[in-house]
């Protein structure tokens, strides 16, 4: 639903010429939700120009496209228009290339405003992209390009320095980016446009191009650090995370395939962890881990203990947890801070399952979103934890798909999850039934893999769908879709 002023704000925008005449008369007030209008409809003249006339001195993405009183669409879980996209980065270049000494027709106040422009919290849904969308490898490019060429305009013109305005983004980086987006970060140091990365990730790319561009990084704006696909080891890791503890503001660090074996410790090995240790001790504001498909067994005591707060978002998903991890993370600070905590892909079939009953039990005050992916729990194990289960009586999302339960495991949890009114979403696995001579107990490569019999699955899912309308839960999404839907970010829980 639209209201009146969204209405009419939408019908002044029709004629863009005229609108843009008419900026300089208009309340500064109405320009937040022109801005949300002109980039919801692609009214691309009419954006450029509110860009460059803003009148204040933060343009933010995430307070200007979420949902308001005036409109409910929040166009921040969208993909953004490539056509507002540029449209808002050719208003910044415009407005930077308006000498002060320019009257123009806009008031210097509003012409020279702008101080900094927040594009985070952009969707980075990670499918194929629509043509006329932008991903966040694209908005990452378009930045960096736009920062490089207001560098080379002003070595080339040497005029005025316009006022800087500082540029807030996540960036995206790997090795086919990465000259790039290092270029436009050391040109950001002397340009007008000061390039500030809010999130960074950085896939497969090298030990050393990953220190370069962390040496080149604002310590005082950086919250988040995701390395992925980079197969550090605790050598490379040992090199890299001194560069990583300088950001005292990080709150989240995600580092992957981390691999070093505890079974057969080297010297340097035992070395390079302990000196790991010692710079995870360095932070004062890390709320977020994950250290999925790391070699872990065993260690997690060391790891955790080093840290100085604990934390509230925990992924240890495919890292070989034995009980004794398990078992300290229950009686650790970490535990009753806990909203996130994924433990994908460990089996939690065997010793491993009273402890983990007994982490869910000191976790189950805070605990928003559990992430069970593969960990082998069939009935038995599901109807042993299930009362543990449902005293997380805060949490909205539970991940189960890939685990051995059957039909009557599955409804089992749809009745007795009544109780957690603020559930919203449930992952579940195809249940056993039906799959045909599934072995037993069945791999979690067979669950994944192996086909089902459509007709028979088609039953269960409607079975569940009334069972969900006759408790009054029919807002509750029940699902076998893992792609479909992103797991929640820590910072939108």
């Amino acid at each position: 639903m639209h209201t009146l002023v969204f209405l009419s704000m939408r019908q002044v925008l029709k004629c863009q010429s005229a609108a843009c005449q008419a900026l300089p008369l208009l309340p500064r007030e109405l320009f937040p939700l022109l801005f949300k209008v002109a980039f919801m409809d692609k009214k691309t003249v009419v954006l450029r120009e509110l860009v460059h006339t803003w009148p204040f001195p933060l343009l933010s993405f995430q307070q200007l496209l979420q949902e308001c009183t005036h409109c409910s669409r929040a166009l921040l879980q969208e993909r953004p228009s490539t056509e507002s996209m540029q449209a808002v980065i050719l208003g910044l270049t415009a407005r930077l290339h308006t000498l002060e000494g320019e009257a123009g027709t806009q008031p210097l106040c509003r012409k020279h405003a702008l101080r900094v422009l927040d594009m985070t919290g952009l969707l980075d849904d990670g499918v194929e992209q629509d043509p006329g969308t932008m991903s966040m490898w694209d908005c990452t490019a378009a930045v960096a390009r736009t920062c490089i060429a207001q560098q080379h305009g002003r070595n080339a013109e040497q005029g005025q320095v316009p006022v800087p305005v500082e540029v807030r983004v996540d960036l995206r980086v790997n090795r086919a980016s990465y000259a790039f987006l290092r270029e436009a970060l050391r040109s950001s140091l002397s340009s007008p446009l000061r390039l500030c990365c809010r999130d960074l990730r950085a896939e497969d790319l090298p030990m050393r191009n990953t220190v370069a561009l962390l040496q080149l990084l604002d310590a005082g704006c950086l919250r988040r650090v995701d390395l992925r696909f980079n197969n550090l080891g605790l050598r490379g890791l040992s090199v890299i995370i001194p560069h990583v503890a300088r950001f005292q503001h990080l709150a989240s660090l995600r580092l992957h395939y981390v691999h070093g074996d505890s079974r057969q410790p080297s010297v340097d090995g035992e070395d390079n962890f302990r000196y790991f240790l010692a710079q995870m001790g360095r932070f004062t504001c890390l709320r977020e881990l994950s250290m999925g498909s790391s070699l872990l067994s065993g260690r997690l005591d060391q790891l955790l203990s080093t840290l100085q707060s604990p934390l509230e978002s925990l992924e240890l998903a495919f890292c070989a947890l034995v009980p004794e991890d398990l078992q300290f993370l229950a009686r650790s600070s970490h535990a009753a801070h806990l909203k996130k905590l994924d433990l994908s892909g460990n089996d939690l079939s065997g010793s491993q399952l009273t402890p983990f009953q007994g982490l869910l039990q000191a976790a189950g005050a805070t605990l928003l979103h559990l992430e069970l992916t593969e960990c082998q729990l069939a009935d038995a194990q599901l109807l042993a934890i299930l009362p543990t289960l449902t005293r997380c009586v805060n949490l909205r999302y539970l991940g189960l798909y890939g685990n051995p339960l059957s039909i009557a495991g599955l409804k089992e949890l749809l009745r007795d999850s009544v109780v957690q009114a603020e559930l919203r979403t449930v992952v579940h696995p195809f249940p056993v039934d039906c799959y045909e001579g599934l072995p037993w107990p069945p791999p979690a490569s067979v669950l994944l893999e192996a086909s089902i019999n459509e007709e028979k699955f088609a039953r269960v899912e409607a079975e569940l769908h009334q069972l969900l309308l006759a408790s009054g839960r029919a807002h509750v999404l029940w699902t076998t879709d893992i792609y479909g839907r992103l797991a929640a970010d820590y910072f939108s829980l």
